[in-house]
């Protein structure tokens, strides 16, 4: 359902076949002359070559704007003639189209907006690749890839979906015609949501009542079930007073047998030698092909687009699918609400020192400050140089002046005034995006398990201040600090700090009447994130000889992998029981692959729907072929990246875009640098299919052509995958029926 944003396309390093011609030595002078010059003429801002000065595209340039000109000054004057021209230009259909997008008013097209029948653009230039061997590899070769790459996808559909999050159906398609049987999720079909019309408006209904308004009388009644943590596990009973084995619910509790055997079988995987060059000659070819269709059908998108009426860039439905809540707020936003509150609560007690209480006059004296004083510059929160590979220098710019006391006070949801300063700033910024009406985003909240409370006061704090925007919704995002907990002896172990995050889920699952704030709370969180210096050393393996959860005591950190198998193995069983009650159901999106070893983004693979940041990939072909296969949604924050571990010019992302992988462009911390129903409306009824059908152009402003080109791709890659597996298995069938009917006349 998601797609992915037209971007910059990336030169070709590689050529799997050799394109070598009589111009070579004339290509050789002309390089070696641009180096001599650029060294020389350091002042030098021309090519010492241009193009002639008839260039086709230029003259199509030329009159493709002259015409659009003519047609909106004259259309009155001479409408047949210049109809005419228009449809043979831009490939109208009908009269009524042209007649549509000039009398249709654009002010009120959000507010009256229906569907209207336009045929989809199928006709564009495709690349294709003939012959009997395509991918540039021996056929022994291919198999052997083609057997990983399955194995691997196989993998990851077994998680992904006993987990139920969602998994690309063009992958799950392929995956079944292997005549593998598919995962039995029989039990728990899909919920049908509010139907959409097919002729629905863009915009959502707004909800007539509040949505954290709620007779506790009316939510659903307690199960009577009871939940105890095992081995690091929720586990779910029937009955509270008897929580053995004979009253255990039949939920799947995911194996970490299993799982340690998947990963060591992904990491075998990634390091083969024949797969790594497979992979890395196919990925070439998604960026030669990319460059290709851009070359051929440019032109084409571009007339779509400008077909479309009152669509653009500025007025399509986007989401910010990765950014944190406590730095959602720009520099001078924040500073203009630091003012504010100085002013309008100045005796204010917000602070607790020593016993006694400080009001914000009194915080703001202690450092010698006034309003007045205070600029964007000496809130100093903006990220730097000094920050580029040191997560704790940009950790500490989230303190405004440099004092973590602010901090508490103005981006905290559990202080001693009970997050009032950080419940209005957010509330600010939603408004700001609902004025906006087509921005939204999901705002990460942290939940640090260091307490069983901790869930009960961000679901109150939320309430209480009605923090609340159909523009926003929440995900949680867990940092992996529990080196800092046991080295202060706030736990006695990690399964304490998995209880005080999971257990007061079910807790409200199983009695949403007990526990109504943190109910109403949990129907608008999309899922978990897991967050924190991915580059910090890891002292441990995960693997069978690891503690459990109850017996890790010591004050080393668990590794990457093992925080995430049992944030997603919780997180599983909850989501089964969940579905069971009719509740919302949630999603693993960690930061992955910003930094640190490989092996977090083959769990991120294995476990996640979606992740974060994901630079990485750029190191590991295979990994980076798996995640487009699988089309793994990837947050990408190349502003972020830059001031922390990769170098702006370095990011991957144009490239990873022209290869087709899922990927969408996301803030971060504006501060320092999952809507299913409401797709419905913002993408079109038909969101969730596959290929150009999924696609509405009058509401996303991606061309047809783009859709088709991006769904025909991943099919033939797919294709070529499967039908090698096919053809081994075919051949091998061959031989044994062979062998089966004995030597033939004259063969001993």
């Amino acid at each position: 359902s998601q797609r992915s944003l037209p971007g910059t396309p990336v030169s070709a390093t590689h050529n799997p076949i050799d394109l070598r011609t009589s111009m070579e030595e004339k290509y050789k002078e002309i390089a070696e002359e641009l180096f001599t010059r650029s060294m020389t003429e350091s002042e030098m801002r021309t090519a010492p070559y241009e193009f002639p000065e008839d260039s086709p595209i230029e003259q199509l340039e030329e009159r493709r704007h002259r015409l659009e000109r003519q047609i909106s000054q004259d259309i009155k004057l001479e409408p047949e003639i210049l109809l005419r021209a228009k449809q043979d230009f831009m490939k109208i259909d009908s009269a009524a189209d042209l007649e549509y997008m000039q009398e249709k008013s654009f002010d009120d097209v959000d507010d009256g907006f229906r569907e209207r029948a336009l045929p989809l653009e199928r006709e564009y230039q495709r690349v294709s690749i003939s012959g009997e061997e395509k991918c540039g590899v021996p056929f022994t070769d291919l198999v052997d890839a083609a057997k990983c790459v399955v194995k691997a996808l196989f993998i990851r559909e077994k998680y992904i979906k006993r987990s139920m999050q969602s998994f690309c159906k063009t992958t799950a398609h392929a995956l079944q015609e292997l005549g593998m049987k598919p995962l039995d999720l029989t039990d728990y079909d899909d919920i049908a949501e509010t139907p959409v019309d097919a002729d629905a408006p863009v915009h959502p209904p707004v909800s007539k009542t509040h949505p954290y308004d709620m007779d506790h009388k009316n939510m659903p009644a307690d199960t009577g079930y009871g939940c105890k943590m095992e081995g690091g596990l929720v586990h779910v009973y029937s009955k509270k007073t008897n929580m053995d084995k004979s009253t255990e619910l039949d939920l799947p509790y995911p194996d970490l047998t299993e799982y340690i055997e998947d990963m060591n079988v992904m990491m075998a995987l990634i390091i083969n030698g024949p797969v790594k060059s497979f992979c890395y000659r196919r990925l070439q070819y998604l960026s030669s092909k990319f460059q290709m269709h851009i070359l051929l059908n440019e032109m084409k998108e571009l007339a779509a687009q400008k077909k479309v009426p009152h669509r653009d860039f500025y007025n399509i439905r986007k989401v910010d699918t990765h950014i944190h809540a406590s730095s959602c707020m720009n520099q001078k936003h924040l500073l203009r609400f630091i003012k504010r509150s100085m002013k309008k609560y100045p005796e204010e007690i917000v602070h607790i020192e020593r016993g006694r209480g400080q009001t914000l006059k009194e915080v703001f004296e202690s450092m010698n400050l006034t309003a007045f004083d205070l600029s964007v510059d000496t809130l100093d929160m903006h990220a730097d140089r000094n920050t580029f590979h040191r997560f704790d220098k940009f950790n500490a710019k989230y303190n405004p002046i440099g004092e973590s006391i602010l901090r508490e006070i103005f981006i905290k949801t559990d202080n001693c005034i009970e997050g009032k300063y950080f419940a209005h700033i957010v509330k600010e910024v939603m408004s700001d995006l609902e004025e906006s009406k087509y921005q939204n985003s999901e705002l990460r909240l942290s939940i640090y398990g260091r307490s069983r409370d901790e869930w009960e006061k961000l679901a109150k704090w939320a309430l209480k201040h009605r923090v609340y925007s159909d523009n926003v919704r929440w995900l949680i995002q867990v940092p992996r600090l529990f080196d800092v907990y046991q080295t202060k002896k706030t736990l006695a172990n990690f399964q304490e700090m998995l209880e005080n995050i999971f257990l007061p889920l079910f807790e409200a699952t199983i009695n949403p009447r007990k526990h109504p704030e943190l109910h109403l709370f949990l129907e608008h969180v999309v899922g978990f994130d897991s967050v924190d210096d991915e580059s910090k050393p890891e002292h441990h393996i995960f693997n069978l000889d690891s503690p459990l959860p109850e017996n890790w005591t010591e004050e080393d950190n668990p590794p990457y992998s093992y925080y995430l198998y049992y944030t997603y193995a919780n997180m599983t069983v909850l989501n089964h029981l969940r579905r069971q009650r009719g509740f919302r159901m949630f999603v693993l999106r960690p930061h992955c692959g910003e930094a640190g070893p490989i092996h977090h983004l083959v769990s991120g693979f294995m476990l996640s729907e979606n992740i974060s940041h994901g630079l990485l990939l750029r190191k590991a072909p295979v990994l980076q072929y798996l995640y487009y296969l699988a089309q793994i949604g990837i947050a990408m924050s190349p502003l972020s990246n830059n001031s922390l571990f990769l170098s702006y010019h370095r990011n991957p992302l144009p490239e990873y875009l022209s290869r087709g992988l899922m990927i969408s462009l996301s803030t971060d911390d504006p501060l320092q640098f999952h809507f299913t129903k409401a797709k419905s409306y913002w993408l079109g009824p038909n969101y969730s299919k596959e290929g150009p059908m999924s696609n509405d152009i009058r509401r996303t402003n991606v061309p047809d052509i783009r859709v088709a080109y991006r769904s025909e791709t991943l099919s033939e890659e797919l294709q070529l995958i499967t039908q090698a597996v096919h053809t081994e298995e075919l051949d091998t069938i061959d031989e044994e029926d062979s062998l089966s009917m004995g030597p033939l006349p004259g063969q001993r």
